[in-house]
């Protein structure tokens, strides 16, 4: 039986709520879902696969063997090249991590003026980084050749003195790498990160300090680098990451040589896993390395409380 009101009419109905934040969200992972879709297929699938091969014998021709922790007792302590190409890897992180962000740093102090046709020396100073990195090594073995180099051709001129064999030689093998990665990266993504930083800093604390006295040298030590700490901060870990991630370059220049000069652990894994198909110990390798550098990404976060400052915070 219907209800109906005193004047015998049916009242209408209240409309009917739509839930508009479950809609939201469904078209926010609707949104995202390519990348949620990429992200499990691509990188957290095979990390999980390779943590698991990681403890097996693995040569893609037969099934897995299952050998619980012998890959990481054996690369701790008998591979004899594990250590070494972690230590030399170590090595190049220091030359080119302090010199790219100082370079990229002082170049984006310096591209951070008024000047007339600015836009076209930062777009040059960027230029470089466009170029695939196995380009760049291809330019570099060419200029770097110790016989018909026009880098060597130039030393000899002008000198007078035996020029080095840049890359044929163990000694100058690895800063020859370095010199590459700093052409590539100074004035990249970390000039432009720096240019970001530098254009975020107010205007008025320069000229407070201008008032008072305070030179270009003065204003550059007590403000700019004060104020630029957490992204000097932000492009060290990334390029402590990325340095440590080495890899292309030398295995275009040099594979690993001379008499493993360059031989990265980024080398090592590979050469385990494509040259000897070993693949469940190359994931152990890679494993050992992921550790180290979220170890060491972890240290730099916690010492950075001591000279990092966070203006307004």
């Amino acid at each position: 039986m219907t209800h109906q009101s005193v004047t015998g009419v049916r009242p209408t109905p209240a409309p009917r709520k739509y839930n508009f934040a479950r809609r939201e969200n469904l078209y926010g992972y609707l949104f995202i879902s390519p990348w949620l879709i990429g992200f499990f297929l691509l990188t957290l699938g095979p990390g999980l696969a390779s943590m698991a091969l990681s403890f097996t014998k693995y040569n893609i021709l037969r099934p897995p063997q299952f050998l619980g922790v012998d890959n990481y007792v054996y690369a701790l302590t008998k591979d004899k090249l594990f250590y070494p190409s972690i230590l030399r890897t170590f090595y190049y992180a220091v030359l080119s991590v302090p010199l790219g962000v100082l370079g990229s740093m002082f170049l984006a102090i310096l591209l951070n003026t008024g000047v007339k046709g600015i836009t076209v020396f930062r777009t040059f100073f960027y230029v470089p980084s466009l170029v695939p990195i196995m380009a760049a090594a291809i330019l570099f073995g060419w200029l770097l050749h110790p016989d018909f180099g026009p880098v060597n051709a130039a030393i000899r001129g002008l000198f007078n003195v035996a020029a080095p064999g840049w890359f044929s030689d163990r000694r100058y093998a690895l800063p020859s790498l370095v010199l590459m990665s700093l052409w590539l990266s100074v004035g990249g993504t970390r000039m432009i990160i720096f240019l970001a930083g530098l254009q975020g800093i107010p205007q008025e604390l320069y000229e407070a300090a201008s008032i008072d006295g305070a030179n270009a040298w003065h204003r550059t030590r007590h403000i700019t680098i004060p104020l630029l700490s957490p992204t000097i901060f932000f492009n060290v870990i990334l390029g402590v990451i990325g340095a440590l991630q080495v890899f292309t370059s030398a295995f275009v220049t040099t594979s690993g040589g001379p008499a493993y000069a360059t031989y990265f652990i980024g080398l090592h894994i590979y050469y385990q896993a494509f040259d000897y198909l070993s693949m469940g110990y190359a994931c152990t390798l890679a494993w050992l390395f992921a550790v180290v550098i979220v170890t060491l990404t972890l240290i730099q976060q916690r010492f950075s409380g001591r000279w990092v400052f966070y203006y307004g915070g």
